[in-house]
């Protein structure tokens, strides 16, 4: 892409943007809700046009887009349209995808849920197999174990791909490389999506210096301009010229953009004890919800459920919440409950509304007789300036609903959530589509939030940062109570799995020890082991130079040859790289297991 700019009937998007992809890149896209991340991507696919600029794309070489709302028009079934253009012999692609997302393709298109349009599309780009491939929340409507699926295939595909997620467990393990969307500008890094904060943070300390720095000089040079003009106005208007560039210079700055001014109100505070399940069992035909499920749920506790999507996760909740009835045993609800719900399917916005309306119509934030005030906390605020607060501007104060991103739907939905006093929260899939700043805020609101938490989610990452107990809804009727958030629920997995694996061993040899010693390195291993850092770094820099030649735009129509050349050898030392960093980490783990 060279001198791309695009503008949409304001400031501009983009301006005068260069950026190279290069084959087997594995690139995380990152940015603000807003920033452009999702239009960058489809001006790469070639959907939006640019107002000016070029994009090359070498002959033979295929770009594939996953689209978050798929048009499937003439397509009878999902399976139709996800192997539609594939060659017959392909077509074992989409059916391993098909069972790796969990889709059916047999599903008609028209009953289709807009999550499973999204797992056929991507199903699709994966049986196509691009040379690029652009993935705008590829994880959304996946559940943990479709979302470890994908991670394995991308982890392991050839394929250079651009990758938009709010999923950062997602992001730190399959990136090597980051666009950064900012102001307009975006900035490239030769680092996966771990250190991108760290750098994001520089960059702004180092904003922050300049801009110290230039206020310093305007405030200088404007005391010299009032003190000493008048006595030297013809020898110093070159001074004075240089004042006025340097207030231009400020002015030019684009402001960057705050975090969202959220906060919980939390209300009064609810009984010691929040829920209570005994024996609890549910079923719908021969599917079992769960089975003698017992639970009990404190003032304060973080509760986070897990599972596959359709185990019932939703259904429990709805029976804790007094929603649903069970088949047999029990819920005590504890006292003076005031609930918030953050729902996952948005259903508490109406698309056709605008943003105005959405907050003045809720009757728990209406104003009576101020039709352009809301209810926050229990004082009353301009709906305009507590939409400023959750980084919508005036002008989008009267657009519809549905003009807005997905991330700018969630935040709308925070901005409903958290005008109401609550003692307890319940977020089903809260994080879909938020940025890595706004999910940021939202962990340390419900740190400090005073009351209890339910949550649903498939974000390992914010599972981890967040919740205290998880239950582990496996199918079957099996639920399990366990301490800590996902991290933890693996482990302490893991440690049930291996118990019972020794159990059984030991009761087939008296004499058999439970668990076999690990062996430390042998002397080559150890040798490798030391010699590997310096190959990765050699291997590192290899790669630097390479990019940094082909990062002219003229070399593919100047030197083809050259060019080619030169993605054979970028290919070649990527593959050196990722086996590498594979090995050094095996023999890691095995010198530090010794």
């Amino acid at each position: 892409m060279s001198g791309i700019s695009l503008t949409f009937g304001g400031d501009p998007v983009f301006s005068d943007l260069d950026l190279v992809v290069q084959p087997g890149d594995r690139v995380a896209l990152v940015g603000r809700n807003g920033s452009g991340k999702s239009t960058l991507m489809k001006v790469m696919a070639g959907l939006v046009e640019p107002d000016k600029g070029e994009i090359v794309i070498p002959p033979g070489k295929s770009v594939g887009y996953m689209e978050q709302d798929p048009g499937m028009e003439g397509f009878a079934t999902l399976g139709d349209y996800a192997s539609s253009g594939l060659e017959p012999g392909e077509l074992y692609k989409v059916e391993r995808a098909g069972e790796g997302l969990k889709f059916d393709p047999a599903r008609a298109v028209e009953t289709a849920s807009g999550g499973e349009r999204r797992r056929a599309a991507l199903a699709k780009l994966m049986g196509e197999a691009p040379d690029l491939m652009l993935l705008d929340e590829p994880t959304n409507h996946l559940d943990i174990e479709a979302i470890a699926w994908l991670e394995r295939e991308l982890g392991s595909t050839r394929t250079a791909y651009v990758l938009i997620s709010h999923d950062r467990a997602f992001l730190r393990a399959l990136t090597r490389a980051t666009l950064w969307i900012d102001r307009g500008a975006v900035r490239r890094q030769e680092q996966g999506f771990t250190a991108f904060e760290a750098w994001r943070d520089k960059i702004w300390e180092e904003e922050d210096q300049q801009r110290h720095k230039l206020n310093r000089l305007i405030k200088s040079e404007a005391r010299w301009a009032v003190e000493g003009i008048s006595a030297r106005r013809k020898r110093n208007q070159g001074r004075v010229r240089a004042l006025q560039d340097l207030r231009s210079e400020k002015a030019a700055q684009i402001k960057r953009q705050g975090s969202a001014a959220m906060t919980l109100e939390a209300g009064p505070k609810s009984g010691r004890k929040v829920f209570e399940a005994k024996g609890l069992s549910k079923s719908f035909g021969d599917h079992q919800i769960v089975r003698n499920f017992d639970l009990l749920v404190q003032r304060g506790d973080r509760v986070a459920f897990v599972g596959p999507n359709g185990v019932g996760k939703t259904t429990l909740l709805k029976m804790l919440l007094g929603q649903e009835n069970p088949d047999e045993g029990s819920v005590t609800q504890g006292t003076n409950l005031e609930i918030a719900v953050f729902d996952q399917t948005r259903a508490q916005l109406d698309p056709e509304m605008s943003l105005w309306d959405s907050l003045t119509g809720d009757p728990e934030m209406r104003v009576s007789g101020k039709a352009d005030q809301v209810m926050v906390g229990g004082q009353p605020k301009h709906v305009v300036g507590y939409l400023k607060e959750f980084l919508f501007d005036e002008g989008q104060a009267r657009a519809a609903v549905k003009s807005l991103s997905g991330g700018e739907k969630a935040r709308l939905l925070l901005a409903k959530l958290m005008a109401k006093q609550s003692n307890l929260l319940v977020l089903d899939e809260p994080t879909n589509d938020l940025d890595v700043e706004t999910l940021d805020l939202l962990q340390e609101l419900l740190d400090d939030y005073d009351g209890t938490v339910l949550l649903v989610s498939h974000d390992r990452d914010f599972l981890d940062r967040v919740a205290a107990t998880t239950i582990a809804m496996e199918g079957n009727g099996r639920a399990t109570v366990y301490a800590g958030g996902w991290s933890d629920y693996l482990a302490q997995r893991g440690e049930v799995s291996d118990k019972k694996e020794v159990k059984t061993k030991a009761s087939k040899s008296k004499v058999k020890q439970e668990a076999q010693p690990k062996l430390g390195l042998s002397f080559s291993e150890k040798h490798r082991l030391e010699k590997l850092p310096a190959e990765i770094e050699r291997l590192e820099a290899e790669i630097g130079k390479l990019e940094e030649l082909m990062s002219d735009p003229e070399l593919f129509s100047r030197e083809p040859v050259k060019f080619q050349k030169a993605t054979e050898a970028l290919v070649e030392r990527q593959e050196k790289l990722a086996a590498a960093e594979e090995e050094w980490l095996i023999l890691e783990e095995k010198a530090e297991g010794a």
